[in-house]
């Protein structure tokens, strides 16, 4: 029992995200390091792309840690920060970007295309189905016969 459970805690820590932050990056103030550590979760690092620069081990997300934490030393807000990153790197540093028309347009363009689509195709299936031609009346078939015997 002790053993499974052992592999258990042994198999969760493995799991858990390993934090790059290195303890000389770190403020004083802890206050002020669980606003750096927020902050540096939604940050994206540009050289891995998918992790933020609180877990990357890559140079530049050290220094983009290090420029958190002396732009909140130095009195910034959480917002002033942010802007500050996203002034220098973009908006594609934000691992959850801002919203804005942009941003909405992209978002918005498959569900467009789709409804565009859509329309087309039933617009398309509509004008296809024609109705069945109606039958010929009695004097239509002794005509056609007709005809049809001449032409032999």
């Amino acid at each position: 029992m002790r053993r499974a459970l052992a592999a258990i805690l042994l198999l969760l820590a493995a799991c858990a995200p390993s934090l790059a932050v290195q303890p000389s990056e770190m403020l004083d103030d802890p206050a002020l390091e669980e606003r750096a550590r927020n902050l540096s979760a939604g940050l994206r690092c540009m050289v891995c792309q998918n992790q933020s620069i609180d877990d990357s081990d890559a140079e530049l997300a050290r220094d983009l840690r290090v420029l958190v934490r002396e732009r909140i030393a130095a009195g910034e807000t959480d917002e002033e920060v942010i802007d500050y990153v996203v002034s220098r790197y973009g908006e594609f540093v934000l691992l959850q970007p801002r919203f804005s028309a942009r941003n909405a347009l992209l978002w918005a363009t498959p569900a467009v295309l789709l409804a565009i689509g859509g329309v087309f195709l039933v617009l398309h299936a509509s004008r296809r189905r024609r109705p069945a031609p109606a039958a010929l009346s009695a004097e239509e078939e002794a005509r056609l016969k007709d005809i049809l015997d001449r032409a032999e």
